[in-house]
């Protein structure tokens, strides 16, 4: 773990960007997160990514705690604090501002398209989000596997996520993955 205030700040101009886009969450720049930590900046590698999201997932709270996470690892309390920083508080000020707008034309048809779009273009920003993590954790084929049949059980059952994820733990507590 590296505290280094010229990646602390690498990340406030990143995420502040990313904040503007994170249109239905944090999950939706997952993508693009994974890009800049992974591929392009190499703080992290693929395991390490999917272990601290996973990881934040697994936590009580909002899914912006990645971002905390990742920055956290890549540069210590500088990096958690400008990582979190950096992805709330465009999009609260944002929010705050549209709000103000939508709400005087909440009857306006224009008002209904526009948030129409946008559940669409969140539903396949998560979408993405979801395919990089399954291809930053899948490293063999038993991780796929295990992937495969989550996936199948909670879509087809709508089991909670939380059952597949303590059967593949205890798979792997056993010695069996």
């Amino acid at each position: 773990m590296r505290s280094d205030y010229g990646i602390a700040l690498t990340l406030l101009v990143n995420f502040a960007m990313l904040s503007f886009l994170a249109i239905g969450g944090a999950h939706s720049v997952i993508p693009e997160i994974h890009r800049q930590a992974v591929e392009l900046n190499g703080w992290v590698g693929d395991r390490v990514f999917s272990e601290l999201f996973a990881i934040a997932q697994a936590a009580p709270g909002p899914n912006v705690v990645f971002v905390t996470l990742l920055g956290y690892h890549v540069a210590g309390l500088a990096g958690a604090l400008a990582a979190t920083a950096a992805i709330v508080t465009p999009t609260c000020i944002l929010t705050w501002a549209v709000s103000r707008v939508f709400d005087r034309f909440r009857d306006s048809r224009w008002r209904n398209i526009v948030q129409d779009a946008l559940v669409t273009v969140t539903i396949g920003l998560v979408a993405a989000s979801a395919l990089i993590i399954a291809r930053a954790a899948d490293q063999d084929w038993k991780t796929l596997a295990i992937t495969a049949a989550s996936f199948a059980v909670t879509y087809w059952t709508r089991t909670s996520p939380l059952v597949p994820i303590a059967v593949a733990a205890l798979l792997g507590i056993a010695g069996l993955l």
